[in-house]
């Protein structure tokens, strides 16, 4: 069994984020595949807190503005170049954080 070092890239925001009218996670999700990363995954959260405040507001059984993570993993070399325009996507909206992972 070969393991392979590459660099999780995972970006929070909140799911009624936007960026020039459209949803954040859409944008980034965009960007994600025309730079060609191997793939990325939208979590969503069930509930939260952070410097904007609390990440859920029930209505009826539903959940507005929730917390949303999202994952990618690849090569240092690939996600390095990425992290500048995300950050000026996110803005202040939220943050990135990398780490190194092994994979099979």
């Amino acid at each position: 069994m070969t393991l392979k070092q590459m660099i999780c890239l995972n970006i929070r925001i909140k799911k009624n984020d936007n960026v020039n009218g459209k949803r954040l996670e859409k944008t980034i999700i965009d960007f994600l595949m025309k730079s060609n990363v191997l793939g990325a995954i939208v979590w969503l959260g069930v509930d939260g807190f952070g410097r904007r405040g609390k990440s859920t507001v029930h209505l009826e059984g539903l959940m507005i503005n929730q917390p949303m993570m999202i994952e990618t993993i690849d090569e240092e070399e690939k996600i390095q170049p990425l992290l500048l325009p995300l950050k000026e996507m996110i803005s202040d909206n939220g943050f990135i954080t990398i780490h190194r992972v092994q994979v099979v």
